[in-house]
């Protein structure tokens, strides 16, 4: 068998060229992105008509789960830019890959032992946050279930993830689609007992959750071992063979990648309680803008994915031309996106508010307060398309570690701390808080940004010297 990479890797001739690469990369994962977001709100969705409780309850356990997997999926996906950096390489690289892409594996079924803890204990950790006692334990009966899901979709998370890298996104956007198609039917027949199935509510929500995980983790599996251009990697072969110092390898560059991906999440969470202490009013505005932007995010994100895999590539090669053009080409195409969108926001907010909320006396409070926060939300999509990107092109360079402590600072020390110093020691309120989340952001962006400017100087480039 040959050992080097498909044409992938190539290097691009022009900033037009590589472009073009990186566009096909990330339509796909864009599009993918898009409809994980409806997959992800299909149980709400459905629950939501069960009452305030029911409603509560798998709002909350939805969160914690969604967080925690989200984890493990970002701990998992040092894969992509090791797997990337193979491909570059071209020698060798179908070994690297199968190696990698089974340590990877290995990594997130250990990881997910204590998420499924952690989850078990949902209705204790509930009460502890100070959640009505009724609404903890439909939470707690929730994730006992849900438990189940977390290594089916954690692995099939990994497989995405390792099927774009080896140049396969469309699959990424197919399973995608068939896995929204399975939620909204196993909810519809589960939730409510269609078509001769037992009403369970909440639970069934549950157990649709799990067959969504379970039927995209078979799917991904199935593309592996069939498609022409990924079974030659063998990628299940000798799948019980530990390889220690790639298991290692994998661990360091992506613990840190989870970290920052629930130092981000869960400053979204912190804020969503400090809206709480002002009002309901501010929680209901706060969620509604929250859920445009972050519709909105779902475009840089993808382009961040595709980045990764785009500098990675270059990173293997060892090719420094090649990785400046590939990131500069995707922070220039991720901001750019981003400005279109927050001029969208910043010209129609309240045709965007309307879409989440009716024109009555009930919701004009609601109202009015989502659109002054979609203001700010403009220059967030801003900051936050471009803190994206630069995050996804310095994994590239598999540089993980001091990205995660520059999250760490911006989300919590300077974004949160804003968030609560201006939204409760000025008269802005809620408005504070959106421009404390912002001005985290920004820092953020700013000093990513810096680093990869300064990649040379600093070491990060293959060959040189990594920093301390």
């Amino acid at each position: 068998m040959a050992h080097t990479a498909p044409p992938l890797a190539e290097a691009p001739a022009s900033a037009r060229s590589e472009a073009r690469a990186l566009l096909r990369l990330a339509g796909p994962l864009v599009a993918a992105n898009l409809l994980q977001m409806a997959v992800f709100a299909v149980d709400v969705v459905f629950v939501a008509r069960l009452g305030p409780t029911e409603f509560a309850a798998a709002s909350l356990g939805v969160f914690l789960f969604n967080i925690l997997t989200f984890a493990l999926i970002g701990m998992g996906g040092a894969a992509e830019p090791i797997i990337a950096a193979a491909l570059g390489r071209r020698v060798g690289a179908v070994r690297e890959v199968r190696r990698t892409f089974r340590m990877a594996l290995w990594l997130v079924v250990f990881a997910a032992m204590p998420v499924i803890a952690v989850l078990l204990a949902g209705e204790r950790l509930f009460l502890l946050a100070g959640q009505d006692a009724r609404v903890a334990a439909r939470a707690g009966d929730f994730l006992d279930l849900l438990g189940i899901a977390v290594i089916p979709a954690a692995a099939a998370g990994l497989m995405r993830l390792t099927a774009a890298a080896l140049g396969r996104p469309g699959y990424v956007f197919a399973v995608t689609a068939a896995g929204l198609g399975v939620g909204i039917l196993a909810n519809w027949l589960l939730v409510f007992g269609n078509a001769g199935f037992p009403a369970l509510g909440l639970e069934g929500s549950a157990i649709a959750r799990v067959a969504v995980s379970v039927a995209m983790l078979l799917a991904y599996a199935l593309v592996l071992v069939t498609d022409r251009r990924l079974r030659r990697y063998r990628l299940f072969g000798r799948w019980w063979r530990h390889d220690w110092p790639q298991f290692g390898r994998v661990l360091r560059l992506g613990l840190p990648i989870a970290l920052t991906w629930t130092f981000e999440g869960g400053l979204f969470g912190g804020v969503a309680l400090l809206m709480g202490l002002i009002g309901v009013t501010e929680v209901a505005a706060h969620a509604v803008a929250l859920n445009i932007a972050a519709f909105a995010f779902q475009v840089p994100f993808g382009v961040a994915q595709a980045a990764t895999i785009r500098v990675g590539l270059a990173y293997g090669a060892r090719d420094p031309v090649w990785m400046g053009r590939a990131g500069n080409v995707a922070l220039l195409l991720g901001t750019g996106v981003m400005v279109l969108s927050a001029g969208l926001i910043w010209a129609i907010p309240g045709l965007l508010v309307g879409i989440y909320l009716d024109s009555g006396p009930a919701s004009a409070a609601t109202a009015a307060l989502a659109v002054q926060f979609l203001a700010i939300a403009a220059v967030f999509q801003l900051v936050d398309g471009a803190q994206a990107v630069a995050q996804g092109v310095l994994r590239g360079l598999q540089d993980t570690r001091v990205p995660m402590l520059v999250a760490l600072f911006g989300y919590w020390v300077v974004g949160f701390g804003s968030a609560a110093l201006l939204g409760f020691r000025t008269p802005l309120a809620g408005v504070g808080i959106w421009w404390g989340l912002a001005i985290g952001l920004a820092v953020v962006a700013g000093l990513l940004l810096w680093r990869w400017s300064a990649r040379e100087r600093l070491g990060l480039l293959p060959g040189t010297a990594r920093p301390i």
